[in-house]
């Protein structure tokens, strides 16, 4: 389901959808309707919930580490399990609501040529 949202996201629509899981309790709740848009992906920093695909797999979790001299970020859910490196071409986007509920700290973070 994520792999199409995905990739609308990366060609730089903004996507709204309910993803399914229970590995972000307390970001983003089972079924919850999140709205993420194209971000700048160097502005990121930690806490930022992305869609982002590592390793092969596409997942809506938290940036919980940031390597900007090797253009890249960490990704983890929210019950500590770390899933791996994303270069930044890799970050579709960035969640900027949760229910309708806008997400903090997204200054600067959002592409504004859309």
């Amino acid at each position: 389901m994520l792999g199409g949202v995905y990739g609308r996201a990366l060609a730089g629509e903004t996507v709204t959808f309910r993803p399914r899981g229970n590995s972000m309790p307390g970001l983003v709740a089972d079924g919850a309707q999140v709205v993420v848009r194209p971000c700048v992906a160097s502005a990121l920093t930690t806490g930022d919930v992305v869609l982002v695909k590592v390793a092969g797999n596409v997942y809506l979790h938290k940036v919980s580490a940031v390597d900007a001299p090797r253009t890249r970020v960490q990704i983890s859910n929210n019950r500590g399990r770390i899933n791996g490196w994303a270069g930044w071409a890799k970050v579709a986007g960035i969640c900027v609501s949760v229910d309708g509920r806008a997400r903090p700290n997204l200054d600067g973070k959002v592409r504004e040529d859309q």
